[in-house]
């Protein structure tokens, strides 16, 4: 087609030239190198603030660079090294595994089931119940944050208010190291139901009405319905949910910015906001460096393992 286009240039005037741009503007003239221009605004992005930051990470950790050190050093394991000695992150590493492994399978079930409640036929009610249990989503994450902040204040909340007229003492819940950090894992579960509801209800209507019918004839009761049906056909849904749950609850960070600045005694303290921590309140950019790179290595090994275990078990036609 591009030898077309060369013969039609050599006609003369403006034919020749008039010729040959309406017959690339009406895509009779395309190259290998056209999905790659479609493609450079993205991938140039993606290039300047993922791959970049992550390789500069990378480069940084390699050195020691804080306060005491204002020139920095090459010390490749320097970093490394003062990590596995501080009991600090293994505390940080236990807060984010445990942060990650009660938030996300609870707000999985939440959302599940709502959206198979909302998924039913109610009536005109039914929009008011998706929007009012999406409406969570859409509040920012530092005004949900202190919204619960409010909630949970020992004194005049309203969570110890009801408490009390229940005859169950009041709780310093942002305060005390047994309670802090379920206290977010709450705030987080109610911020981020609404969302994988959203998701599943999406997934649940892709699935042919014909099986619940075909089910309900053969005499399956509701829940051997959703046991049978809904959740084996909703596997892909998961697995997406998981994924997209996986890196939210890895990369919390506003929620304990604003409720407890990871305390009391560092019992509500993460991996993102210990990186934080090291580079702008110690100054100690090789350390958060060092840090970084075992979050993302850590995100990618989590997320490989759990793909590869989740994808044997999901059902992609139907």
């Amino acid at each position: 087609m591009a030898v077309s286009v060369r013969a039609q240039l050599k006609q003369p005037g403006q034919n020749r030239m008039a010729t040959a741009i309406r017959a690339i503007a009406g895509g009779k003239w395309r190259t290998p190198l056209t999905p790659y221009v479609m493609l450079a605004p993205s991938l140039i992005l993606l290039v300047i603030f993922t791959y970049y930051p992550v390789l500069y990470s990378i480069y940084l950790s390699l050195f020691r660079s804080d306060v005491f050190t204002p020139i920095p050093v090459f010390a490749p394991t320097y970093n490394y090294a003062k990590l596995l000695r501080d009991p600090i992150f293994w505390l940080v590493i236990k807060n984010t595994l445990l942060y990650v492994a009660v938030t996300i399978p609870l707000t999985m079930a939440l959302g599940l089931a709502l959206a198979i409640l909302v998924n039913e036929p109610l009536g005109r009610i039914r929009a008011l119940y998706r929007v009012a249990a999406f409406y969570p989503t859409m509040i920012p994450m530092a005004a949900a944050g202190m919204l619960w902040v409010w909630l949970l204040n020992p004194s005049m909340g309203l969570v110890n208010y009801y408490l009390s007229r229940l005859g169950i003492p009041r709780v310093e819940w942002l305060y005390d190291m047994n309670w802090a950090l379920p206290a977010i894992m709450v705030t987080s579960i109610w911020k981020h139901f609404g969302y994988y509801m959203l998701i599943y209800l999406a997934g649940l209507q892709m699935i042919p009405t014909e099986l619940y019918e075909a089910a309900s004839i053969e005499g399956a009761r509701f829940w051997h319905r959703i046991r049978y049906v809904t959740l084996p056909l909703a596997a892909p849904t998961t697995v997406f949910v998981v994924v997209v749950g996986m890196i939210s609850s890895f990369q919390v960070f506003d929620l304990v910015h604003v409720m407890t600045q990871g305390g009391p005694a560092d019992r509500t303290n993460v991996l993102v906001y210990y990186i934080y921590q090291h580079a702008f309140r110690f100054w100690d950019i090789g350390q958060a460096a060092a840090l970084t790179v075992v979050f993302v290595l850590g995100l990618l090994g989590v997320i490989s393992v759990l793909l590869g275990f989740m994808e044997k078990r999901a059902f992609y036609e139907v």
